[in-house]
């Protein structure tokens, strides 16, 4: 009988074929407004052509902005016919693509706001593109002087702008792939429950006649003083209450001398932030004392810009803040006259500056036949310094 030297049958299977590979390349904006007020709109009048008032920088897509108004128009042909407003890049950039819109508020309510607008209808050329810092773009002809003065935009002798800038950015995505959402955390929630049901509570704190009850874990996590004050080498981890002095019961309950008081830092700056938002001529001066005393470098930089502002300097000392500032942080006079004194030379600087680091690119004529251009504040063209 023979032999026959036979070999197992292996069959391969072959390799499943893979999908085409993709990728995405995706523009859009990145939208920021601006509300300028201008206050005082008749003492604004008879600057000359071609002088501005300029409002704060803001910040939108990771540059810096500047809304310029003309209250006598940039042209000198037009005899002052017309009121002027551009929109500046305040800040380094090189081709920066925005789209832009201008708004001259009514102030009636009405709904019925003067808008040039970018944002809703299509661009033959695509979004504008400003060269480098100093570079403008608006109308020399925006409103006809007359018709604001008589009109609804005016009220008590200020006028309120709105400017939406959208810069543009493109990113490259690839493809995604499946996600399971998560939603947002409720600790803060959670831990506000606890404390408000007072379950758990093992400390208390006695702050004038109103008494506190509070959970030493957690405030010793989010307290370094309180993590030595009840666990460290000379803490007392059996201590039930704390008697807190020099504190009114109203502002230990999450004002900033309590924050400071225990290192609660992101709780000191969440007050900082909102003393922030409140400053004007009547309070800025205690808020300036307040942050001396407790710490708070960046909202006492910001009173400091804020009252040194030759705008705002005379009604500043002219407040009963600024009286106990006098009396209390003698040495806030000094650094207030330091601010000032940069303030003034920065602002000669930065304006020698933008004369001579701009240049003119005339842009489209917008839908309602106004022409809508970039230039520089003094209305000459020149080369760019490098």
């Amino acid at each position: 009988m023979a032999n026959s030297n036979r070999h197992p049958r292996v069959e391969v299977e072959p390799e499943p074929e893979t999908g085409p590979s993709c990728s995405r390349s995706v523009s859009e904006t990145v939208n920021g407004s601006h509300r300028f007020t201008i206050k005082g709109y008749s003492l604004a009048k008879g600057m000359g052509a071609g002088k501005y008032i300029a409002s704060d920088t803001f910040t939108v897509g990771g540059y810096d902005w500047a809304i310029y108004f003309y209250p006598d128009g940039k042209n000198p042909e037009d005899n002052s016919m017309y009121v002027s407003v551009f929109i500046a890049l305040a800040s380094d950039g090189t081709d920066v693509r925005a789209l832009f819109e201008l708004t001259l508020v009514d102030q009636t309510k009405n709904g019925k706001d003067k808008v040039h607008s970018h944002f809703d209808r299509a661009l033959e050329s695509g979004p504008y593109t400003l060269k480098y810092r100093g570079s403008m773009w608006g109308y020399k002809r925006f409103f006809r002087r007359a018709a604001v003065e008589t009109s609804d935009y005016l009220k008590d002798d200020c006028l309120v702008m709105k400017c939406t800038v959208g810069v543009v950015r493109t990113h490259l995505e690839g493809p995604k792939q499946f996600a399971i959402p998560v939603p947002p955390s409720d600790m803060g929630r959670g831990l506000k429950d606890l404390l408000s049901s007072e379950v758990g509570c093992d400390i208390v704190f006695h702050v004038g006649d109103e008494s506190y009850k509070a959970h030493k874990l957690i405030l010793a996590a989010r307290s370094p003083v309180f993590r030595a004050q009840f666990f460290g080498l000379v803490g007392d981890p059996s201590v039930d209450k704390v008697v807190v002095k020099d504190v009114e019961p109203f502002i230990f309950k999450h004002l900033l001398a309590a924050a400071d008081l225990y290192n609660l830092d992101r709780l000191k700056l969440l007050c900082e932030s909102k003393l922030c938002e409140e400053i004007n001529t009547d309070t800025v001066a205690t808020t300036l004392a307040l942050a001396e005393q407790h710490h708070c470098p960046q909202l006492k930089a910001m009173c400091l810009k804020f009252a040194a502002n030759p705008a705002n300097l005379g009604a500043v000392m002219q407040s009963e803040g600024f009286k106990h500032l006098e009396e209390s942080c003698p040495s806030m006079l000094s650094e207030l006259l330091k601010t000032f004194a940069s303030v003034d030379e920065n602002s000669t600087l930065s304006g020698r500056k933008r004369t001579g680091s701009t240049i003119g690119l005339d842009l489209p004529v917008d839908g309602n036949g106004a022409p809508a251009e970039s230039a520089n504040p003094n209305g000459r063209r020149v080369r760019r310094r490098v």
